[in-house]
């Protein structure tokens, strides 16, 4: 079939056409048949053909096509059809539809949902009662088909017909109207669905299509009270396992309409009946049929977690509601271990916390009666759900496959959260409840206890102390106290003990005396490769909170952690962790101490990578080189000796206090100390920007770290920098040498290297400019951001003869054109920065006055279209800031350049150009109000002004 000849639709071409996309083996071929069927189905010679197909004698394919395409000129092509031919069409489609119920169940239901859609663009004024006609139509005897074939092509016409409503593409005030005129034909339905479901010689078939119609009319928010009685009759269709799928799914539907909430009188009926559930459900649970547990748990939790506030509210029935949350407590805690031998008891997690948002949101006379009531139930659920996050034994935790082990690590983190939520209520009394129970698991000689049992209770105390400060909680000595007794012989056990050590980290720098209970423990777990994640980061916490307490233990963490790390037990991201922690430990040290303690730590590495820079390179020595720098970065960041003085400062406690320090900064002398083997690695890597990023990280957070105390290396490091960036610019050399700007700049001293650095990166970047710079999106962003750094810093940086500020100025409008959005982003930056010096920098000044309407049409662009919305914002600051520094100058260009006809865009008027113009020359003070003025204009622009889009800007 050829698409192009869109001419010949006719039957047998459609047919040909059908055989090819069903049975020729070759894809293109089908592919072409596709898309030639496609334009068939839309022609106005569909009509002919698609009553042909569905003669008795084609093929189930071949008919379904017919009334496929009738179903799309119906639903598509409705303004086509003449209003005289409503009614032969409805006629004809009644009785294709009467043919087919005992025919291909395919072809019937696309007969059915073109019917409905017919229904549906004639409701309710050319056909006021339809779903009457289509009831009584289909009840009328007659013809040669039984009446149970006719019954279910009625109810699948009636259960396609809301559906169909929710996915048409009727106009919002048709829908309305729609929507109201089905409602009333409820009343139609319902009484079918009622005989049909409680008739008792009614078929499991025709019963099943019931529910469906009814959990599809329940999507028109039908009242709960008008289908009372159809609920009712679905909750004794439960008992019949043929039907219980499609019960469940019409109760849960039916209760989950937002709607029903309004009536209360028969969510009141509906709560006994889904407690005479429960003798099923337990049932269920015994024989292990997930599916029943499943389903009934999911109409309890629909019943209580829909309808919670209006049930707690009915006071005279508040033993009913107990009994349902109960009964959803029994599915929370139902046997067996999730996701392996039940699925249910997470589905009702959610619930717990609507109900305690709607106990805590009653005034607090009313409150304090609930919680009597619901307080002994929550700490109840807290064992239940400490229960539930138990591991299973080691032989069948062995068993699971990756997947399921996924899934309960999951769970237990909603376990966790949902604790940590519940502390909200219960509060203290929650901690000592745990503890209590520790308590007498691991003083209780006279009963073995399994590590599951000891690590739940761990969890729980580690979900709450994770995110709720428990420094004011009296169990916490205790606690700790407690962990040494435990008897670790599992992973996970030991895992559960570093968290909750580690989220214990704060209150330990408040209690010092207690660090020795548990730091031989971390320490101990630092070797064992399976705590890697645990053991790390609980020290990290440990060493950042409390590090001037730890300098009688330094010594040995410092060992430890060197051993840890040649032995190589740890994978790279928790090596970077163990550094950072070093870094946070060595910082409360005397500096002497310090530099011993680097020198040890440091040494082998500088041993390896003086090695390493001898070789030629080659991908796995790059691996070493790249993770060597990434320790020595990570160290630095948090080696802040600085910090000693602010926290000897008043404010802290003496105790807490370090010496004061003297002489240069331990960093600094370790990084001129390897400074030339710096230098040495990047001669042979200079081209690949992986190690030249991880050689500015150590620069970078230094310099982020240590401040003005970086100032000895400020020279050397200026003049490496220049080197690196003119042999091979790179986007890194750029942000640490806009660092170096930020700090050192304004410093008379240090400002003839930076000067000499920021010249000599300008000129470079100006070149790839001039070659072409989109293949380096990276370094124009730097590049830009290092300008608005040197221009908020150093204004004076501007000042130089050898600074081309003309030509950065057309680099900014050039990259202000990008795609890159960061980009733009820093672009935009520069500007707002380099603007306002247009009086006080000649060189700024005078560019300005020649290229600023370059630089305005750029901006004018973007706002037409050639930008992202989402960079508006940044777009009007520079708009704002030419108002406010070049007023005069912007008056004229703004003039010009909206002058042109369709620029910035085709769909704006003079008129709305002309408003736009006015409003933001009238606007040199309020920022907030310039960017209101450029998304109102830019929507207009894009044609988008009114419309959804526009609702989410």
């Amino acid at each position: 079939m050829d698409p192009d000849t869109a001419a010949d639709f006719t039957v047998e071409n459609v047919e040909k056409a059908l055989h090819q996309l069903y049975y020729d083996p070759n894809i293109e071929n089908k592919n072409l048949a596709q898309k030639w069927l496609m334009q068939a189905q839309v022609s106005p010679q569909a009509w002919q053909f698609c009553w042909v197909l569905l003669r008795p004698e084609k093929v189930p394919e071949i008919q379904y096509f017919g009334a496929s395409a009738l179903h799309t000129k119906i639903s598509r092509y409705w303004g086509d059809i003449p209003a005289e031919q409503y009614d032969t069409l409805k006629t004809q489609l009644f009785s294709q539809i009467a043919r087919f119920a005992s025919g291909s169940k395919i072809v019937l239901t696309r007969l059915c949902v073109a019917l409905a859609s017919l229904a549906l663009n004639m409701m309710p004024e050319a056909w006021p009662a339809a779903v009457s006609e289509m009831v009584h139509m289909f009840q009328e005897e007659g013809g040669e088909v039984d009446g149970r074939a006719r019954c279910l092509a009625l109810l699948e016409l009636l259960t396609v017909l809301p559906e169909e409503f929710q996915t048409s593409r009727l106009p919002q005030y048709r829908k309305g109207q729609v929507r109201g005129a089905l409602g009333r034909e409820w009343t139609a339905v319902y009484p079918l669905l009622q005989q049909l479901l409680r008739q008792p010689d009614s078929p499991s078939l025709v019963k099943a299509r019931v529910l469906k119609c009814l959990s599809s009319w329940v999507l028109l928010d039908v009242p709960l009270n008008e289908s009372e009685g159809l609920v009712e009759a679905s909750f004794t269709a439960l008992a019949d396992p043929e039907l219980f799928d499609t019960a469940v799914e019409a109760i849960v539907n039916t209760i989950s309409q937002p709607d029903s909430q309004r009536y209360v009188n028969t969510l009141l009926k509906l709560v006994p009946q889904v407690l005479q559930l429960q003798e099923q459900l337990r049932d269920a649970v015994q024989n292990g049929d997930m599916e029943t547990s499943h389903g009934i748990c999911r109409i309890a939790v629909s019943l209580g977690e829909n309808h919670s506030r209006a049930l707690l509210e009915q006071v005279e029935h508040w033993q009913g509601f107990l009994a349902l949350v109960n009964m959803i407590m029994f599915c929370t805690g139902i046997p067996g271990h999730y996701p392996v031998n039940e699925t249910t008891s997470s589905l009702t997690l959610t619930f717990w916390y609507t109900l305690q948002d709607d106990i805590m949101s009653f005034e607090a006379e009313k409150q304090a009666v609930y919680l009597q009531v619901y307080r002994p139930v929550y700490f109840q659920l807290v064992d239940v759900l400490l229960h539930k996050a138990q591991f299973p034994t080691d032989e069948e935790y062995a068993s699971w496959s990756s997947d399921e082990k996924e899934q309960f690590r999951i769970y237990r983190v909603d376990i966790s959260d949902t604790l940590m939520y519940v502390y909200e209520m219960l509060g203290a009394e929650l901690l000592s409840n745990l503890y209590d129970k520790l308590g007498r698991l691991l003083t209780n000689t006279e009963q073995t206890t399994t590590w599951q049992h000891t690590e739940a209770l761990l969890y729980g105390f580690q979900s709450i102390a994770e995110t709720i400060d428990v420094n004011y909680s009296d169990v916490i000595p205790g606690l700790i106290g407690l962990i040494p007794r435990i008897n670790i012989n599992n992973v996970q056990l030991a895992d559960t003990v570093m968290f909750t050590i580690g989220a214990l980290a704060e209150w330990l720098a408040d209690h010092p005396v207690m660090l020795s209970s548990v730091l031989p423990l971390v320490l101990q777990a630092l070797g064992n490769p399976d705590l890697s994640v645990s053991s790390v980061s609980t020290l990290k916490k440990i060493c950042r909170e409390c590090k001037y307490d730890l300098p009688p233990y330094a010594t040995n963490i410092v060992a430890v952690s060197q051993e840890v790390l040649i032995k190589q037990i740890h994978k790279t991201s928790q090596c970077m962790w163990l550094m950072q922690a070093l870094g946070f430990l060595l910082s409360a040290l005397p500096v002497e101490e310090i530099l011993r303690n680097l020198h040890s730590l440091i040494t082998p590495y500088i041993q390896q990578l003086e090695k390493l820079a001898e070789e030629t390179p080659n991908p796995s020595n790059k691996l070493a080189i790249i993770h060597i720098l990434g320790l020595l970065s990570n160290l630095f960041t948090t080696l802040d000796i600085t910090k000693q003085e602010e926290e000897s400062g008043e404010s802290a406690p003496p105790i807490k206090s370090a010496p004061p320090q003297t002489g240069p900064n331990p960093v600094v002398v370790v990084l001129q100390q390897v400074f030339a083997l710096i230098q040495t690695v990047l001669s042979k890597w200079l081209n690949d920007s992986q190690v030249v990023e991880a050689v500015c990280a150590i620069f970078e957070k230094s310099v982020k770290t240590l401040l003005h105390d970086f100032a000895p290396m400020v020279s050397q490091l200026s003049e490496m920098l220049g080197q690196m960036y003119s042999t091979i610019p790179q986007a890194s050399a750029l942000d640490l040498t806009r660092q170096m700007v930020h700090i050192f700049a304004s410093e008379t001293n240090h400002f003839p290297p930076i000067k000499a650095l920021f010249e000599l990166v300008t000129s470079v970047t100006l070149t790839i400019f001039q070659q072409g710079p989109r293949d380096h999106p990276d370094i124009v962003d730097s590049f830009m951001q290092l300008q608005a750094q040197g221009l908020k810093r150093k204004p004076d940086l501007f000042l130089s003869e050898s600074l081309d500020v003309k030509a950065v100025f057309h680099c900014g409008v050039l990259s202000l054109k990008f795609p890159e959005a960061p980009t733009v982003k820093s672009t935009c930056l520069f500007f707002t920065e380099l603007i306002p010096h247009c009086a006080d920098i000649p060189s700024v000044g005078q560019v300005v006055q020649e290229d600023g309407k370059l630089l305005l049409l750029a901006v004018l662009e973007a706002i037409g279209g050639q930008s992202s919305r989402s960079l508006m914002d940044q777009f009007a600051e520079v708009l704002f800031s030419l108002n406010k520094h070049c007023f005069a100058l912007l008056t004229v260009w703004l003039k010009e350049a909206l002058r042109s006809p369709g620029f910035p865009s085709s769909r704006v008027s003079d008129e709305q150009k002309n408003t736009f113009s006015q409003q933001v020359l009238r606007e040199r003070v309020n920022k907030r109000r310039v960017k209101d003025i450029v998304k109102e204009f830019t929507l207009v622009c894009r044609g988008l002004h009114g419309t959804e889009y526009a609702a989410d800007y």
